[in-house]
């Protein structure tokens, strides 16, 4: 066995960074992802152990259809050998001019308590983190302080340097990655 193969790698998917940086990136939809494709681009030669992807559920009442395609991309998900969804609560706020805006809340608390807890439960030898939110940065810091590698895959639109800066090894999802992980049409 070499040392690439017995090193236990486990992912960490920031879902709404995700969704929006293909979106903005590509023009493409992130359910039109190939994961277990992508996942095995990052991963290479090494042992993956599991992989999270942390997200929340749309509003049914705003809009219906997008609220079932959105459930019927978690359950692909749920489906993936080693996929876990990690499901947080979406905030809904409205301005003072009677606008409703929607946000993601406890996804990053869950990424990093999850990054951490597995590193001191020795679960993964290295955390690939799939976000490019600089919050992430103590969490890191705190699972290399016990010798485990963290890796970010990032998209230019949403990166950050500080981010790219701590980790171990940082690798951009770009246009020739993403190409190689579009799901082929099922017609």
């Amino acid at each position: 066995m070499t040392d690439d193969v017995k090193n236990r790698v486990m992912i960490f998917i920031d879902g709404s960074n995700f969704y929006h940086s293909c979106k903005d990136s590509f023009s493409i939809h992130h359910y039109n992802v190939d994961f277990i494709k992508l996942i095995n681009l990052l991963v290479g030669n090494r042992m993956l152990v599991k992989v999270r992807y942390y997200n929340a559920s749309l509003d049914r009442g705003m809009d219906a259809e997008k609220y079932w395609g959105q459930q019927k991309f978690f359950e692909y998900l749920r489906k993936l050998p080693g996929f876990e969804v990690v499901l947080c609560r979406m905030r809904k706020d409205r301005n003072k001019s009677g606008n409703i805006s929607f946000a993601v809340k406890g996804d990053d608390i869950n990424i990093a308590s999850d990054m951490v807890g597995d590193a001191y439960e020795n679960i993964y030898d290295t955390a690939i983190l799939i976000s490019g939110d600089g919050d992430f940065v103590p969490a890191i810091k705190r699972v290399q302080k016990i010798g485990k590698i963290v890796e970010n895959a990032y998209f230019v639109v949403s990166f950050s340097n500080h981010l790219k800066g701590v980790c171990n090894k940082s690798v951009e999802i770009n246009k020739e990655m993403i190409n190689k992980c579009i799901k082929k049409s099922d017609k």
